[in-house]
């Protein structure tokens, strides 16, 4: 092997040794990322369609639609699943933007308009939350909800 060939070697060597990143690196920055969300106000899921009634068990088929209300302390999340998409509605009405994060780690954004309403099409499938960002500053961010 000539010098040439070996310092090609070397230099090829060098260059994916760079492009290869530490997975210390990776677990750090993916847990530096987990902590952007921490002055979101937690939205507690408070009523789902599935599981309230009495009736819900006895159904023959499932319902086409899907309530969900998510609380925090000033603002309410009024949400309907159907097989068309995901609606929603901020309460009160607030404009803003509202993004639909899926355990995919997927994410999807849509404008919430003046009287605080928005739009995902088509639904999602699986886990996903909610994260809201108000005009009037306010950040809320739903639990986890399997569909």
């Amino acid at each position: 092997m000539s010098d040439d060939e070996r310092l090609l070697a070397e230099l090829g060597e060098a260059v994916r040794a760079g492009q290869e990143v530490p997975p210390g690196l990776v677990a750090a920055g993916r847990e530096a990322f987990a902590w952007r969300n921490v002055d979101a106000e937690l939205a507690a899921l408070s009523y789902d369609s599935t599981t309230s009634g009495a009736l819900a068990g006895t159904r023959a088929q499932p319902a086409a639609l899907r309530a969900l209300t998510f609380v925090t302390s000033g603002l309410t999340l009024e949400i309907e699943v159907t097989v068309d998409g995901l609606l929603g509605q901020v309460v009160p009405a607030q404009a803003g933007e509202i993004e639909l994060r899926g355990q995919d780690r997927s994410v999807r954004a849509a404008p919430v308009d003046g009287v605080g309403w928005f739009v995902f099409r088509p639904p999602p499938s699986g886990m996903f939350r909610l994260h809201l960002r108000t005009t009037g500053g306010a950040t809320v961010l739903t639990e986890w909800v399997r569909l």
